[in-house]
C-alpha cells in the first residue's frame, strides 16, 4: 500500500509539474473564452448589419406588406423598368431586388415571383418573404370567397396546454430540455474526461516503457500497484486541471462579457422566456430545475465519473503497456472510442425521446456505455433498483477488466520490438 501511495504521488507531481500541463492548464481557459467571445462578437456584427432590399411590384399588391425594421430597409423601385431597377440595385450593392409580376392569377403569381441578388440570399429571409406573400394571397382568396377576415381573426384561439404530473405537480414545456441539458452535460463531460486523461495514462506508460525506466520500477513494485498508481495519479491531476479550468474560465467569461458588453446567452432563449413569463412559465421552469433529483444526480455523477474513468483507464494502461509507440495504438483505439460514442448517440437520440424505452434501459446496464447513458436517464426519473443494478454491474466489470488489464500490463510492460495483436494479447492472459 505504501508503494501505491508513492506511485500516485509521483504520477501526480510528474503531471502537474510538466511544462505542457501547466501551460495548457492556464492557456486553455483563455483560448476557450476567447473563442466564445469571438463567436459572440462576430454574431453581434452579423446581426447589426442592415440589409437594403428593393421592391419592384408591377401588380401593386405587396409593396405595403414589406415595412422597414431593425434588420431590413425596403426601397420601392416599381416606377423604373425591371432591367433598370436590377442594374440600380446591383450597382449600389443592395442585398437584392424582389420582383412581383403583374398578373391577377394567384397561382401564376405564387410561382413567378423572383428575387435577384448577387449572392445566394439567407434561407430564413426568403422563407419570411414567401410567408408574407402566401398570407396576402390567401387572404385575397378568402375575401373573394366571402369570408370576413375580421371574424376569422377573432375566431382564432390560442391553446396553451397546462402540463401536470399524476402526483399534481405542474411542469413547464421546457422540462424535457432542462433534463436533457443536465443529463447531456454530465454524460458529455464524463466522455471528454475519459478520452483526455485515459490517453494521458496510456502515453505515460509508453514513455516509461520506451525510456526503459519501467524495468527499474517494476523490480520493486507490483505491476498491479504500478498500473493503479498511474490511473489514480493521473486522475487527481486531471481533476485539479478541471477545477482550475472551471474557476479561471468562469472569471474570464464574466470579465470579457462585461468588458465587451456581449450576451453569451442566445437571444432566442431570452426572448422566448420573456414571452412565456406572462403565463408563469418562468416560475414553472424554476420549479422544474428545483424538482430535479439533484442530489441523486450529483452522487451518481461522482460514482459513474470515477467508475467509468477506472474502467476505461485500465484498458488504456493495458494498451500502453502492450505497444512501443503511440503509432502502434491506433489499431486498439477504435474499439475503445466506439462504446463512448455509442453511449452519447443513444443518450441524445434514444434517452431524450424515450428515457425508459428498451434501448435506453439496456444501454444503461452495459458497463461500457452505462456511465454515459445512465447519467442522461437519471434526470428523467429512474427507479432505484435500476441504478443499483447498473452500479453493481459496473463495479463487477471494473474488477474483471482491471484483472485482465493487469495481466496484459504485467507481460506487455517488458515486451519490446514486436507489434502486438489481439491474439497475442489473449495469450498473455494465460501467463
Amino acid at each position: 500500500m505504501r508503494n501505491l501511495k508513492l506511485i500516485i504521488r509521483r504520477e501526480y507531481l510528474a503531471r502537474v509539474r510538466n511544462k505542457t500541463f501547466v501551460v495548457m492548464t492556464f492557456l486553455s481557459p483563455i483560448i476557450m473564452v476567447g473563442m466564445i467571445a469571438l463567436i459572440a462578437y462576430l454574431s453581434s456584427l452579423n446581426n447589426d448589419e442592415k440589409r437594403i432590399v428593393g421592391i419592384h411590384d408591377q401588380a401593386n399588391l405587396f409593396a405595403d406588406e414589406f415595412t422597414d425594421d431593425d434588420e431590413v430597409t425596403y426601397l420601392n423601385f416599381s416606377e423604373l423598368p425591371l432591367e433598370q431597377a436590377i442594374d440600380s440595385v446591383d450597382k449600389k450593392e443592395y442585398y437584392g431586388l424582389l420582383f412581383i409580376p403583374e398578373n391577377s392569377d394567384r397561382t401564376y403569381l405564387a410561382n413567378h415571383i423572383e428575387f435577384f441578388s448577387k449572392d445566394a440570399p439567407s434561407n430564413s429571409y426568403i422563407s419570411g418573404i414567401e410567408q408574407k406573400i402566401a398570407n396576402k394571397l390567401t387572404n385575397r382568396n378568402l375575401v373573394e370567397n366571402g369570408v370576413d377576415l375580421t371574424k376569422l381573426a377573432d375566431s382564432k384561439t390560442k391553446v396553451a396546454l397546462q402540463i401536470e404530473t399524476f402526483s399534481g405537480e405542474q411542469t413547464s414545456k421546457m422540462a424535457t430540455y432542462i433534463k436533457m441539458f443536465f443529463g447531456g452535460a454530465a454524460g458529455y463531460l464524463l466522455m471528454m474526461f475519459i478520452i483526455i486523461y485515459g490517453n494521458m495514462v496510456m502515453r505515460s506508460v509508453i514513455e516509461e516503457k520506451t525510456n526503459r525506466i519501467i524495468e527499474i520500477i517494476i523490480s520493486s513494485v507490483k505491476p498491479m500497484h504500478l498500473m493503479l498508481g498511474k490511473i489514480l495519479g493521473t486522475s487527481f491531476a486531471g481533476i485539479t486541471q478541471f477545477l482550475i479550468w472551471i474557476f479561471l474560465g468562469g472569471i474570464l467569461l464574466v470579465g470579457v462579457s462585461a468588458f465587451l458588453g456581449l450576451e453569451v446567452q442566445p437571444p432566442e432563449v431570452s426572448q422566448q422566456a420573456m414571452e412565456q413569463a406572462s403565463n408563469g412559465e418562468i416560475q414553472k421552469i424554476i420549479t422544474d430545475i428545483v424538482s430535479l433529483p439533484l442530489l441523486k444526480l450529483i452522487i451518481c455523477f461522482l460514482f459513474y465519473f470515477i467508475g467509468g474513468y477506472f474502467l476505461y483507464s485500465s484498458i488504456y494502461a493495458a494498451i500502453g503497456a502492450a505497444v512501443d509507440s503511440e503509432t502502434d495504438t491506433q489499431q486498439f483505439m477504435f474499439p475503445i472510442i466506439i462504446p463512448l460514442m455509442l453511449g452519447i448517440y443513444v443518450g441524445f437520440f434514444s434517452v431524450i425521446e424515450n428515457p425508459h424505452g428498451i434501448v435506453s434501459t439496456i444501454f444503461s446496464f452495459i458497463p461500457l456505455t452505462s456511465p454515459v447513458v445512465m447519467l442522461m436517464r437519471i434526470p428523467f426519473g429512474v427507479p432505484l433498483w435500476e441504478i443499483l443494478l447498473s452500479m453493481l454491474t459496473l463495479v463487477i466489470s471494473i474488477f474483471l477488466v482491471t484483472l485482465i488489464a493487469a495481466k496484459i500490463y504485467r507481460v506487455g510492460i517488458l515486451m519490446y520490438g514486436k507489434k502486438p495483436t489481439y491474439k497475442e494479447m489473449y495469450k498473455w492472459l494465460k501467463y
